[in-house]
């Protein structure tokens, strides 16, 4: 029987977010910014939503070679267990060094890049479709004869290990340091400091690192990020962005060979015509400003009701998709990542926002029709009916107020 670990664990997630919380809190240490982590969120929300769709049609293949292509088959043992667990960490160092070195892998995996900050919520933000290809390099486990239910388990624990090496809290861990894949070694790996580039890819060992190549200890200050801000708390852009602008590059090139290059070369790579290589180039600390543009306070709280609401759909849908049509699960997803981009237009003020909002709203009250015919889902239809009439007279108060500026900047 499959069983989504992931999914399972959400809820000790949030624990986990709610205690670095409230130890930054506690200790007047700068983690964490209200935008900043409901951006990490809202890309954790889609990438779990969007997996429904993608899982099937991944695991399938996984399976299909496993029934009909596999070499041998490994019993059930504990030496198997331990030889797979090798497997997949050795298979993901790979994975996740080749979505460093190719950009049109990097034009998915980029997004768990993207924020400035580094704390528990960062984990959770991933890529909407990266699990489109990744699969493709764990398919050696398949030929060699692992059982499917026995990787999916694995594969799941091995993600589930690199949620808390993304915290400021923990320092150097000693011996650890040497084979494990600890915090401060991922901290590296998300720095967009020129030393720290494409270092650390491991996920649970480092032994992969050290032994190809690709290894950094922390040393500097780490300034999280990538070296083109993304500027932005939109979810959809976020995983668009880097695609737009390969998209524009290769219009710009010249020659089927170079304008291939543009996709399968290293981030940075350009032809010669467009200027060639562009490195990343060193960051002044003192001078270093992270995006946090000034956006009216009112809406604070509009924010935080809309994305628990989203946050609660989603978790509905991630439990219960079993039991839904496929035409309630495409709305209700398009109806949290509407939501979610509303939440991201708030923070920023974007002038598009209004008229945004109203279509999200009718588009929300149209949506109810598709859950009318089925009792499971009344509780749905209740909760939206209530949060559609909350959220029309909140938003419409708000905006004849007036929706711009009155000037704070993260929490």
């Amino acid at each position: 029987m499959k069983v989504d670990y992931i999914a399972l664990s959400v809820p000790v997630f949030f624990i986990l977010i709610g205690i670095e919380l409230a130890y930054a809190l506690y200790k007047k240490l700068d983690y964490y910014r209200l935008n900043d982590s409901l951006a990490n969120l809202s890309q954790g929300i889609g990438s779990q939503l969007i997996g429904l769709f993608l899982k099937t049609a991944t695991f399938w293949a996984y399976l299909t070679v496993f029934d009909h292509l596999r070499f041998y088959t490994f019993p059930n043992t504990i030496w198997t267990w331990l030889l797979l667990f090798l497997g997949v960490d050795f298979f993901y160092y790979w994975f996740h060094r080749m979505s460093h070195q190719i950009n049109a892998l990097w034009a998915a995996h980029i997004v768990h890049h993207q924020s400035e900050e580094y704390n528990l919520t960062v984990a959770l933000r991933q890529s909407w479709f990266q699990g489109g290809f990744s699969w493709i390099f764990y398919l050696p486990l398949a030929f060699a004869g692992f059982d499917p239910i026995m990787f999916l388990t694995v594969s799941s624990f091995n993600t589930l290990y690199q949620f808390w090496i993304h915290t400021r809290s923990i320092g150097k861990m000693g011996p650890l340091e040497w084979f494990m894949n600890t915090p401060s070694h991922h901290r590296v790996h998300h720095g967009s400091n020129p030393k720290y580039i494409d270092k650390n890819h491991a996920g649970s060992l480092i032994i992969w690192d050290r032994m190809f190549g690709t290894f950094q200890a922390e040393e500097e200050e780490v300034v999280y990020g990538i070296t083109k801000p993304l500027q932005s708390w939109n979810p959809v852009w976020a995983n668009f962005h880097y695609w737009i602008d390969l998209y524009q590059t290769a219009r710009k090139t010249s020659g089927f060979r170079d304008k291939l290059n543009v996709f399968i070369k290293s981030p940075g790579w350009f032809p010669a015509s467009l200027g060639g290589m562009q490195y990343p180039q060193e960051i002044d600390i003192k001078t270093y400003r992270k995006f946090s543009p000034d956006y009216n306070i009112k809406f604070n709280k509009y924010v935080l009701v809309q994305f628990i609401f989203a946050l609660v759909l989603a978790t509905i849908l991630l439990f219960f998709n079993s039991k839904m049509l496929l035409i309630q699960l495409i709305t209700s997803t398009t109806l949290v990542i509407l939501t979610l981009v509303t939440c991201g237009a708030l923070l920023e003020q974007k002038v598009w926002l209004i008229k945004f909002e109203y279509f999200r709203l009718i588009f929300w009250l149209v949506s109810l029709i598709f859950y009318w015919n089925n009792p499971y889902f009344l509780s749905i239809i209740i909760i939206n009916a209530i949060m559609i009439i909350f959220s029309v007279i909140w938003f419409y108060t708000l905006k004849s107020k007036t929706i711009y500026v009155e000037t704070t900047s993260g929490l």
